[in-house]
């Protein structure tokens, strides 16, 4: 398990990773469904991580978008892991091993700054691209407008940075009219915070165990 000393806390669920994703962040953003529809598809991330969600996300968008379409997907990362860790985590799940090798091949050998990667892929190509450093600076200056978040900080006890509001008043000025967001956190200040950025939140059943997540949607 991936473990950040600098946040004293775990990359992802310690259940499963996977599972996590696909379902808090892909089902509480309504994917793969909304991949049906779209030629092109712009996702935000807060927290890069392992790549994971990138690789899962990448997965659905591959069955279910239409040929010719674009997945740009857009992420802001503090601490970008080194080639060796990303691997080493993402080993943990041998059926990703195609998709992982091909982040691991496009990654630098010294990541940071502005990380972009091209892959031609079926149905069309995937754009990504990791923001290094802090979220709150970054954000507001790459002028991104995402379809959709993945807001997928470490716990907001122990980085509460990622989850102010002045940072997700930049998500929200950052999404499209009717865009959606998801987090697996369910804390009552950061779904306070995100109804003031303009989002409509709910609580959903959380992943393995956990009682809530939250959802939002941007007022229109």
């Amino acid at each position: 398990m991936p473990y950040s000393e600098a946040f004293g806390d775990f990359y992802y669920s310690r259940a499963d990773g996977r599972a996590e994703c696909r379902h808090v962040f892909l089902g509480g953003n309504g994917l793969p469904e909304r991949f049906e529809k779209s030629a092109r598809f712009i996702i935000g991330e807060l927290g890069f991580g392992t790549g994971l969600n990138f690789i899962e996300t990448w997965a659905a968008w591959a069955d279910a978008a239409p040929q010719g379409a674009v997945l740009v997907f857009h992420s802001f990362e503090l601490h970008p892991l080194e080639r060796a860790a990303m691997v080493r985590a993402l080993s943990a799940w041998p059926e990703l091993c195609g998709r992982a090798e091909m982040l691991a091949a496009a990654w630098p050998d010294r990541p940071g700054g502005e990380i972009v990667c091209h892959f031609d892929h079926q149905p069309g190509p995937v754009e990504l691209t990791i923001h290094c450093g802090p979220a709150q600076q970054k954000l507001p200056a790459c002028g991104i407008i995402a379809d959709a978040w993945y807001l997928d900080g470490f716990a907001p006890s122990r980085n509460p940075e990622m989850w102010s509001a002045e940072l997700l008043r930049a998500v929200a000025a950052s999404t499209t009219a009717g865009g959606t967001c998801a987090t697996y956190s369910a804390a009552g200040w950061v779904r306070r915070n995100l109804a003031a950025a303009g989002f409509s939140v709910e609580k959903r059943p959380g992943h393995a165990g956990k009682r809530d997540m939250s959802v939002g949607i941007l007022a229109r």
